[in-house]
């Protein structure tokens, strides 16, 4: 059963089951009203009868059957009776013993009863007179209320039905119409296939759980397309850097066992093997770094903390790694007096590795000489320069130094997987910054600019 139906039958069931309580609850007052009322009227029909029969004693009993013919309207099946001490029905005509002589000693000790047999509903008084002790007990049947009750009880089952069937189509109506936005939200989810992992649900205005489903959905799509853009980049990746070294590395093998050879030809084979094999490791391990540093900025987390430390962590670093035969050396230029304009906030060891690549390959290409690091700000902007004294960057290799695995280090005989640029422009993209650079015969500055975060 979907769910806009199981809401209007719940809908349905809760409402019908109040109204089903209150129709009974009015049918069950009225009913004990009409009761309570009809008591009442026999009470006072005892009461008539017992003014006429026993003070009006002039009046013979005729004139008052007479009377009371006249002036009292006649209840259905009604009966009077009025007994004497002894228990004997007197000044009526019809002196039919109607009551037992227990129910009318009940009345005695009672003074006052009312009781009901079937439909008949009679009343019982004590009535103390100059004549003597007497009991009047007056009964009748209340046609007139039954066929009032009947009326109003099928009254209130056809109300009931009626009610019923409008409150199950009405909420029904609201139910589709209220999840409305959850069949737009199915119709579609129906539409992402793996080929378009990009695609996002629609998030409406309205703050409520179905506009928060779609808002959940779409971070678990990001990511999901995230994971799919890991795997396919790392399969791309891998397929393409690791088969050159692999196919070197069966060639080698190959020749040397294409004929027998003297142990010094299979020796130099062995290091041509061991030489590939070193290719392919390190390819690997970049592979897997690329994969880490891909994994990690899916998984982002991020802090608040201040540039400048973070500038002086870096120094402390490098200096301690190149043990004095090269500095990093840090400028601080137009510092403002406000230390929230140097904070930032993003993943503090991703940007960490990102400026580490960018020196690290300016030390690189220096040949380990001194590399040059400025900070500044200005109104809108926190920049860091890195500047080099190494041989410069020409146009060709300046239009694919962020390419993942290329490297200009081979050109100058260096060792280099050309992951450094690569991880670090993205990285600082992702931390909504700019990575530029400017180059010229004799060093290089790389510029990385951020917004301020305040």
């Amino acid at each position: 059963m979907k769910i806009k139906d199981r809401l209007a039958l719940y809908f349905t069931l809760v409402s019908t089951t109040v109204l089903l309580a209150v129709l009974f609850a009015v049918y069950f007052i009225f009913v004990k009203f009409l009761e309570s009322d009809f008591y009442d009227r026999l009470n006072d029909r005892a009461f008539i009868n017992a003014k006429l029969y026993l003070e009006a004693d002039e009046i013979s009993a005729d004139s008052l059957r007479r009377v009371k013919t006249e002036y009292l309207e006649t209840l259905n099946g009604e009966v009077v009776r009025i007994y004497d001490e002894k228990n004997k029905a007197s000044f009526i005509k019809d002196n039919q013993q109607f009551w037992t002589n227990d129910l009318i000693n009940r009345v005695r000790k009672a003074k006052k009863i009312r009781i009901k047999e079937g439909l008949r509903q009679t009343v019982g008084i004590f009535y103390k007179d100059n004549q003597g002790d007497f009991v009047i007990l007056a009964s009748a049947i209340d046609q007139s209320s039954y066929s009032r009750i009947d009326k109003l009880r099928n009254s209130m089952i056809l109300t009931f039905i009626i009610i019923t069937a409008g409150l199950l189509l009405s909420s029904r109506w609201i139910a589709k119409r209220i999840l409305k936005p959850l069949d737009v939200f199915i119709g579609e989810v129906k539409k992402i296939k793996s080929s378009n992992l990009d695609f996002r649900v629609q998030e409406t205005k309205n703050k409520d759980e179905i506009n928060l489903l779609a808002q959940n959905f779409n971070q678990l799509m990001d990511h999901l397309e995230q994971a799919f853009i890991l795997q396919k980049t790392f399969v791309a990746n891998a397929s393409h850097e690791l088969r050159t070294p692999i196919t070197s590395l069966l060639m080698e093998a190959e020749i040397a066992l294409s004929q027998p050879r003297n142990a010094e030809d299979y020796q130099k084979a062995l290091l041509s093997v061991i030489e590939d094999a070193d290719k392919m490791n390190a390819t690997i391990n970049s592979l897997m770094s690329l994969a880490q540093a891909d994994l990690e900025l899916g998984n982002l987390q991020t802090e608040r903390f201040r540039i400048d430390e973070l500038l002086w962590n870096i120094q402390t670093h490098w200096n301690k790694k190149n043990n004095g035969r090269a500095q990093l050396n840090i400028d601080l230029q137009n510092l403002p007096t406000d230390g929230e304009q140097l904070t930032l906030v993003f993943n503090k060891s991703l940007l960490e590795i990102a400026l580490n690549n960018i020196i690290g390959n300016a030390f690189k290409f220096s040949n380990q000489k001194d590399v040059y690091c400025a900070l500044s700000t200005d109104s809108q902007y926190v920049e860091i320069t890195i500047q080099d004294q190494g041989p410069g960057i020409s146009a060709e290799t300046g239009n694919r130094i962020y390419e993942p695995f290329y490297s200009a280090a081979k050109d100058n005989n260096l060792k280099g997987n050309g992951m450094g640029l690569y991880m670090a422009h993205k990285i600082i993209t992702l931390a909504k910054g700019e990575l530029s650079f400017t180059s010229r015969d004799q060093g290089t500055t790389f510029y990385v600019r951020f917004l301020h975060s305040f």
